[in-house]
């Protein structure tokens, strides 16, 4: 620690922040501008990448039949473990397994049960990079610019994305690569390298899978780490009166430590702390939301008539229904990452026979993220703003995101802006945890899956941690969004082309259940 302050100061005197800044500045100005690209509607400016992730969820709603609404209660069943039995050990062990590929699925201590981690703690572990500040302090800044309306195209957009969710995992799960110690290696990397050659496209699936490794890497250093890490210290900072170069350093290097002693032990150790962390904040949260809105019972129905008449007739200071559509619609994507293909990493570590058993499951987690969560915020902004005014709608007034958010739940609980910011550290520290698993199984990818890259990229990634906390960020955010995002196109493309796997895939889940269904009442 006394060694580190000196550089600390040096830093500040060097004023490093502002030659980071400058650094990254024409890089994230070139990639922010090639992803970001936006064409005009209705005179009004929409990101491509907003369009590919729309328009890839918009089909493969349509190409499974609605299988993102059919399919909850499967998802339900699959979580509780309803379907155990079937999904580890196959209707029919002696026929061997069911999944295509033989033995490329097992693991060398269990023959039965592939994977490391279950279907609750892949879908928590996921859940963790996803459910976070944005749902605090995003979404505020969503109702304060597209006003209520916004409200309602967020839903519609995370209904949307629970398609995107279920293809992308249940490809995570089937072209997954396992070591001979039983350690699983999935994600885009691998569906759009080995799903592709299959196709008959190796060299595309190749390229598309080290640009999405290249832009994975990245996006975990600075989104998945570093703006957590600089949000968490402002919010402690701030709410405990702590000041100086020295405190930012501090925080991180005490997030640093929680974070290494987790990820030290891999995704199972992720699940194991996740499966904890994400139930109870969670509940915490969206327990806080429902008191609010019991005790505002009264301006429910005027809550949601502001957001209906705001998504379809919305007055022109909030700039016409596209324009609040387009807020609602990024909110929703950016904050569930559907499409984006990160959470195919997490979700393909699962113990599981049939791919599609883990693909139901992922369709929860937009669900749960966006409909539930970030839709139990803009009520209880909506409604609290009724009387309080502190929201003009239209525009991004004096206060950012959490404290909108903080000043709507404490004007009915006082003083909760406490809790917020514990949550708002838990929140970060989660997304840390499996931001580090993605970027650490697309470093693996490019540079093999021995000890020596798994410990670098680990340093690395700790290192970030204390750097993000202790400097401000400015362009290097830009520049990790960017790279985030630009992981889109090559997913979304992939699971375009290889959408008829997953009806391959779901068809012989839902064959496995009926004739393990028939089994057992034969048996009784």
């Amino acid at each position: 620690m006394a060694l580190l302050l000196p550089l600390i100061n040096f830093a500040a005197e060097a004023g490093l922040d502002q030659k980071i800044d400058n650094f990254f500045r024409p890089v994230a100005d070139f990639i922010g501008g090639v992803v970001f690209y936006s064409i005009s509607i209705a005179d009004k400016s929409v990101p491509i990448v907003l369009i590919v992730l729309i328009g890839g969820a918009i089909f493969f709603t349509l190409y499974f039949k609605f299988a993102n609404f059919r399919l909850i209660p499967m998802a339900i069943r699959v979580v509780r473990g309803d379907y155990d039995a079937i999904d580890q050990h196959g209707t029919d062990p002696a026929a061997g397994d069911p999944t295509p590929g033989g033995d490329v699925f097992e693991t060398i201590a269990v023959e039965s049960a592939e994977g490391e981690v279950t279907h609750f703690q892949a879908l928590t572990a996921a859940l963790s990079a996803t459910v976070g500040l944005g749902n605090i302090a995003g979404v505020a800044v969503a109702i304060s610019i597209g006003g209520p309306g916004a409200t309602f195209w967020m839903i519609l957009a995370g209904f949307l994305g629970m398609a995107s969710k279920f293809v992308e995992c249940t490809l995570g799960v089937k072209y997954r690569e396992v070591t001979e110690d039983g350690v699983v290696h999935g994600g885009p990397m691998y569906y759009l390298s080995n799903g592709l050659k299959e196709k008959g496209m190796a060299g595309l699936g190749k390229i598309m899978a080290v640009f999405f490794a290249i832009m994975c890497i990245g996006g975990s250093f600075g989104g998945g780490n570093m703006f957590q890490a600089n949000q968490a210290a402002e919010q402690l900072s701030g709410k405990l009166g702590l000041t100086g170069g020295a405190s930012g350093l501090i925080i991180g290097i005490v997030m640093a430590l929680i974070v290494g002693v987790v990820i030290i032990g891999g995704i199972k150790r992720i699940g194991s702390v996740t499966e904890k962390v994400v139930p109870f904040m969670a509940v915490i949260y969206v327990g806080a939301a429902l008191v609010i809105l019991a005790m505002n019972v009264g301006h429910i129905p005027e809550a949601f008539g502001l957001i209906f008449e705001g998504a379809f007739a919305p007055d022109a200071a909030l700039g016409g229904v596209i324009g609040v559509l387009i807020v609602g619609f990024q909110r929703a994507a950016f904050s569930n990452e559907a499409g984006v293909g990160s959470a195919a990493i997490a979700h393909s570590a699962v113990k599981t026979k049939y791919p599609a058993s883990e693909g139901v499951v992922a369709l929860l987690e937009p669900f749960i993220d966006t409909v539930v969560i970030c839709t139990m915020t803009a009520l209880v902004l909506v409604i609290t703003n009724i009387d309080g005014g502190f929201i003009e709608y239209g525009e991004k007034g004096a206060l950012g995101g959490i404290e909108l958010t903080a000043t709507a739940f404490n004007s009915v609980i006082p003083y909760f802006d406490w809790v917020l910011m514990i949550a708002a550290v838990l929140f970060a520290i989660s997304t840390m945890l499996s931001w580090s698993y993605y970027g650490l199984q697309a470093w693996k990818y490019l540079f093999g899956k021995g000890k020596a890259a798994d410990t670098a990229y680990k340093f690395i990634f700790l290192f970030f941690i204390v750097v993000g906390s202790s400097i401000s960020l400015g362009a290097v955010i830009e520049f990790s969004d960017a790279m985030i995002f630009a992981m889109v196109f090559p997913n979304v493309i992939g699971l375009i082309i290889l959408a008829p796997k997953v009806r391959e895939e779901l068809g012989k889940f839902n064959k496995a259940i009926k004739e393990g269904n028939s089994a057992n009442i034969k048996a009784q």
